[in-house]
Parts: C-alpha cells; sequence; structure tokens
C-alpha cells in the first residue's frame, strides 16, 4: 500500500475532510512518527504494535565472497513488533501456536517414517 492509497482510504473512511486535508493529516502523523523515532523513542499503537530504535554497536562481519573480515560501523535500526491483535489477524487460523497446516505434518509424520523402514 502506497501513502497516496492510505490517503485515499482516509479520505473516504473518514467524512468531513477534503482529500487535500486528508493528505495533509496523512502527513502529519507521518513526519510526527518521524520526528518521535528520530529522537529515539519507541511508537506504541495499541492493537497494532511497537516501533522501536535499537543501537546497534560497531562489530566485525565478513565479506562473502572473500571471507575477509569488514567492520560494520555502529548505526540506529528500527524494528517492528506487531501486537497479538495483529498476530491473530494474520494468522486467524492458528490455533494453540500451530498452523493447520503444522498439524497435519505432525499427523503425518509417524507414517512418513514407518513408509522408510
Amino acid at each position: 500500500m502506497t501513502k497516496a492509497e492510505i490517503v485515499d482510504s482516509v479520505y473516504e473512511r473518514v467524512g468531513g475532510f477534503s482529500k487535500k486535508e486528508a493528505a495533509e493529516v496523512v502527513e502529519a502523523v507521518f513526519d510526527t512518527m518521524k520526528e518521535v523515532l528520530a529522537d529515539g523513542e519507541k511508537i506504541k499503537i495499541s492493537g497494532f504494535g511497537n516501533f522501536v530504535v535499537r543501537e546497534k554497536k560497531e562489530r566485525v562481519g565478513r565479506n562473502p565472497q572473500t571471507g575477509a573480515p569488514i567492520p560494520i560501523s555502529a548505526r540506529r535500526v528500527l524494528t517492528f513488533k506487531p501486537s497479538q491483535v495483529l498476530k491473530g489477524i494474520l494468522n486467524p487460523h492458528r490455533v494453540g501456536g500451530l498452523d493447520d497446516d503444522e498439524d497435519d505434518d505432525l499427523d503425518e509424520a509417524p507414517q512418513a517414517a514407518g513408509a522408510r523402514d
């Protein structure tokens, strides 16, 4: 989904705004989020998740082609952890921590082992 699509969605769902005003609201929300994250603060959106800025220390990595060690500079990274509500929406079929497919795999595992003997 693009920012323009978010603006369209806000315009359609929230009455009383012109399309230009909806764009300004969306832009203001994103600007506020950027400022808060740039200050190193956490953003918690109930029912959606948390945005957290983490500090990563300088470390030694490896060039995958040559295997030579290369320094990786210290930096800040943004992480997102979805809320349980969002996880439930994304995976409505999960029950007791296992997917329906995983349940089937567990049922088939003993048969597959027996077939190889």
